[in-house]
């Protein structure tokens, strides 16, 4: 029978075109038939038809019109890889997952590593407790909301069913509705301030750059920095995201001579080096430390005034002790 398959745009799967994403879902279907299903309304994007250069973005519903044995042999089930938990279980119910994500590990796939990360791990985690089956749930994979830099340590969450995922992508995008702090060490002393400046990403350099706020394309950046401890050397600090920008923390920092601890690509090269020595540290220390549900909306209503929090990992809690006894 003709079934309609409901599918949530994530992150891995935005800013693309509705036919090419459509060629990597069917991978075995004829790339007539995706142009066909266009033509033929069989295609919507959030219950609109949609031509084939129709760009997705994060949160959009993908709905399908197609038999069951025909989107099963076009479709190629997920493979759910026997894979060790190295994260921990923070937050749990039948609809969002909280983790805390150990520095080093990737929060999804990429060139150099497509098997052992955090996504794929929490795979592993649901299918082994029965809370997921990718042969089942051709038009679903758990997924997450936001991401972490590789070497960043803390709370990930994830969407275990299509609404909370669909709701929790919209709460993401409007940024007013979850709230999000991390714990760092920058060099110097650091009094509370709210930062807002502009920034364009060097794709060569892979590195954001502060600019002014007419250059073209420039994104705008904004960072509240609370300071916990501070000392003429060195601060203790808790900063929130208003908006979300790639390593926006660690280039606002920067930009204002405070530096984090361990950053090789914004940092302070001889106080790296020094703490390297000192304490084996390879990257920046950073560490998402909470997420509140400010105002949250449809299905995640019942999270409302909660604030899910992780401690700092334990080198993390080595070096604070030392630098601020």
């Amino acid at each position: 029978m003709v079934k309609m398959k409901k599918l949530i745009i994530d992150q891995n799967n935005e800013n693309q075109r509705i036919d090419k994403y459509l060629k990597k879902l069917l991978c075995k279907a004829p790339s007539s038939l995706v142009y066909k299903m266009l033509r033929k309304k069989d295609v919507k994007v959030n219950g609109k038809r949609v031509k084939e250069n129709h760009i997705l973005h994060l949160g959009d519903e993908v709905s399908l019109f197609l038999y069951d044995d025909k989107f099963k042999e076009y479709t190629s089930p997920l493979t759910i890889h026997d894979l060790p938990i190295t994260f921990d279980v923070v937050y749990e119910d039948e609809h969002i997952l909280i983790v805390n994500k150990p520095a080093g590990l990737l929060v999804q796939p990429d060139i150099n590593e497509d098997m052992n990360t955090l996504s794929n791990q929490v795979l592993t985690y649901l299918y082994q407790k029965g809370e997921y089956d990718p042969e089942a749930d051709l038009g679903f994979t758990p997924g997450p909301v936001h991401r972490l830099d590789r070497n960043t340590s803390g709370l990930v969450m994830f969407g275990k069913d299509m609404r909370a995922l669909q709701d929790l992508n919209e709460m993401m995008k409007k940024r007013h509705c979850i709230e999000k702090t991390y714990r760092t060490i920058v060099k110097g002393y650091v009094k509370d301030q709210e930062l807002i400046d502009y920034v364009i990403k060097d794709e060569k350099e892979m590195k954001m750059h502060i600019v002014p706020s007419t250059t073209p394309n420039s994104l705008k950046m904004h960072t509240k920095v609370h300071a916990l401890i501070s000392t003429k050397d060195y601060s203790l600090i808790e900063v929130g995201l208003v908006t979300g920008r790639t390593h926006q923390i660690r280039v606002h920092l920067s930009s204002i001579n405070h530096p984090l601890m361990g950053d090789k690509k914004y940092g302070d090269f001889e106080w790296n080096k020094q703490i390297k020595k000192e304490f084996h540290l390879n990257s920046q220390l950073l560490h998402a430390y909470s997420l509140s549900f400010v105002n949250p909306i449809g299905s995640m209503k019942y999270m409302k005034g909660k604030t899910i929090t992780c401690q700092v990992p334990q080198k993390f809690k080595e070096i604070q002790e030392k630098y601020f006894k």
